[in-house]
């Protein structure tokens, strides 16, 4: 079975799918965007299961590229996949790194046993990935990835990031 692919522009935490994949910092414990969002929206059971994480095999945060989920609070989803983008200058434009999110979200999904799962345009905000390359590096991960996960859908906060990524999914 393939994974299908949707785009929509929207909130991500109004998605009522399995998993929200949350663009987060190394910290785990909130931000700004959509880190920020899905904490607020969430509430207080998203934080505190992230500092348990951090109190346990986190203590010094979860690393660029790696993975891990919570409960998903009160948003319509049932957990939240936390995964850290990497800052484009740097990183140096890794792309690996990138994709590594991906990948390690899928693979987390994957552990769930989630069927759908909803992604933001991960390290295009305050990260600086240039958006048509976040896209491309996007669709293809995903596309390339073996996983059991059904659906797969790229939540785009604009009609810019909405653009980009439709351009990818043709």
């Amino acid at each position: 079975m393939s994974t299908i692919l949707t785009l929509t522009q929207g909130d991500i935490t109004e998605q009522a799918v399995d998993a929200v994949v949350n663009a987060a910092n190394s910290s785990l414990l909130g931000g700004g965007g959509v880190d920020g969002a899905i904490h607020r929206r969430g509430g207080p059971d998203i934080l505190a299961e992230c500092r348990a994480l951090r109190a346990g095999h986190y203590g010094r945060g979860l690393p660029t590229g790696q993975a891990v989920a919570t409960t998903a609070g009160r948003l319509p989803a049932r957990w939240v996949i936390h995964t850290v983008g990497p800052v484009f200058q740097v990183s140096g434009g890794d792309a690996s790194l990138l994709a590594s999110c991906y990948r390690e979200s899928l693979r987390v999904a994957d552990e769930l046993g989630a069927r759908t799962i909803a992604f933001p345009a991960i390290s295009t905000g305050a990260y600086g990935w240039p958006l048509d390359d976040a896209a491309r590096i996007a669709v293809q991960t995903v596309r390339d990835t073996e996983t059991a996960v059904e659906e797969v859908r790229f939540v785009l906060f604009d009609d810019q990031a909405f653009a980009a990524f439709a351009a990818c999914v043709r």
